[in-house]
């Protein structure tokens, strides 16, 4: 669908009577159903069923899935909490940036698998985009560097919460609790390591610890990888 089309400020007007619904209605409920049923259940006659509307008449507003998608993606991108102006310490603001995404995605697990099919920017994105390089601009970064570097703390935070919630997925279905399913992956990595074959991942087990919480792995990687920004070729 045409972007001007798709973002403009106002639906086109429609002759006769008043529209039954609205996209903002729509793509909320097609929201929640892809937060509790996954984004494969998330199909036009689905979403209609949940409006009490015909599948057709769903047309009438949102013209295809792949628009719809657009539409789901930038209303959870609207969850961003933006403060009206940047702190001035960049590396703390895009921690903050992180954070946020991180819980919108968790929240919305669909969503890291939904954005790379993202063709368009719509306004709640925008804004977040917008926020980010104001944050990045006392960075040293070029302008161009500065838009890249968005892309690489999103895609980085979504990979992460894909791996987080594969790993919950794997526990679930396993019966046990977090700590026991890393507890399991440590004795069978320290059993390998123990015999001589790969001797870097001894050291590295027998390394000082880290804390093992989900929280404090994310902020772990994402302080490596805001030091690297402006590392020096």
């Amino acid at each position: 669908m045409d972007p001007e089309l798709l973002w403009s400020p106002a639906e086109r007007p429609r002759r006769g009577r008043p529209p039954a619904y609205d996209r903002a209605t729509i793509t909320a409920e097609a929201v929640a159903l892809a937060d509790t049923e996954g984004l494969a259940a998330v199909t036009m006659r689905a979403v209609a069923a949940r409006i009490g509307a015909g599948t057709m008449s769903l047309y009438s507003y949102v013209p295809n899935k792949e628009t719809l998608l657009e539409l789901m993606i930038d209303q959870v991108s609207g969850e961003h909490r933006l403060p009206p102006e940047p702190s001035g310490d960049w590396r703390a603001d895009l921690r903050s940036i992180a954070r946020e995404q991180r819980a919108i995605m968790r929240r919305h697990p669909w969503l890291p698998a939904a954005l790379p099919a993202r063709q368009t920017l719509g306004p709640n994105t925008l804004a977040a985009v917008e926020h980010t390089l104001a944050v990045l601009a006392p960075s040293g970064l070029d302008a161009r560097a500065r838009l890249e570097t968005f892309s690489l703390l999103t895609g980085f935070v979504a990979s992460h919460v894909t791996y987080e919630l594969a790993q919950e997925r794997a526990v679930e279905a396993a019966g046990g609790t977090c700590g026991e399913l890393l507890e399991a992956q440590d004795r069978h990595l320290r059993s390998v390591a123990a015999a001589d074959r790969y001797p870097h991942l001894a050291q590295a087990l027998t390394a000082a610890g880290h804390d093992p919480a989900p929280q404090a792995v994310f902020d772990r990687l994402l302080e490596r990888m805001i030091n690297g920004l402006t590392a020096a070729p």
